[in-house]
């Protein structure tokens, strides 16, 4: 077992990479090792390129208007596509402009643990849990992680449980931070929901769709059902609990 927090990007991130029990644990083990310090290199290569709160990061700069799309790093390209093409398929409750500056922190996170866990399984490590602030990335191999999801409004208890592998999880919601999350379409803070989880296979998409749909309110159930592959499970202000028609099938049985 390989276990390594790291602090990046203004939040912590944990691996836990899991190694068959046989005679070659310990050369798993010493890959693992070198595949969690890539990806945890990486975690800070993203951070410098992407963080708002560097002046001199490539993202900082193409904001102020002193870079071009094309004098950035090709992944600052990759992430504005993704980042249009979930505006689009969001209707508008995701962007990458928040209060019209160019902030694409939303898709960034997912999309650089989803990064992270292709490495450690492209290293011989598929058995794997990428944990950034919350969000997760579970490894191809056929491993039964279980996934607490928090209750909103019952501190230190457990609204649902997920499990499963090549998997991702995403909770969007105000029980930690208030009501932090923007609906862009009113320029106020999104009601209607307090926790809304989105499974799904990439993080890349669940992560930014999650907050997203959060902003949706109760709009985010028929949305979510009309996107192949996510499945929703959300807490209402009034404390009622909602799921989508496939939620269940990544429900911890027993």
């Amino acid at each position: 077992m390989t276990r390594h927090v790291e602090k990046a990007m203004g939040t912590v991130f944990s691996f836990d990479v899991r190694h068959a029990a046989d005679a070659a644990a310990d050369a798993a083990a010493a890959d693992a090792d070198g595949a969690v310090a890539r990806a945890v290199a990486w975690l800070h290569h993203v951070d410098a390129v992407f963080s708002t709160y560097r002046p001199d990061s490539p993202v900082s700069r193409l904001a102020r208007g002193e870079l071009g799309p094309a004098d950035c790093p090709p992944e600052v390209r990759q992430v504005l596509a993704l980042c249009a093409e979930a505006e689009r398929r969001t209707g508008g409750y995701f962007t990458a402009c928040p209060g019209g500056r160019l902030d694409p922190s939303g898709l960034v996170k997912g999309w650089a643990i989803e990064q992270a866990s292709l490495l450690l399984t492209e290293a011989g490590a598929p058995r794997h849990c990428v944990n950034g602030g919350g969000d997760i990335q579970l490894g191809p191999d056929p491993f039964p992680w279980r996934i607490g999801i928090a209750h909103p409004l019952r501190p230190g208890a457990l609204s649902a449980v997920v499990t499963g592998h090549d998997l991702a999880v995403a909770t969007s919601g105000s029980a930690e931070r208030g009501p932090h999350i923007i609906d862009p379409h009113t320029g106020l803070p999104a009601a209607g929901l307090v926790s809304l989880t989105l499974v799904g296979a990439c993080l890349t998409a669940v992560d930014a769709y999650a907050t997203a749909a959060f902003a949706m309110g109760e709009a985010a159930r028929d949305w979510v059902e009309g996107q192949p592959g996510l499945e929703a499970y959300a807490v209402t202000a009034r404390g009622h609990t909602w799921q989508t028609s496939g939620f269940a099938a990544f429900t911890a049985r027993g």
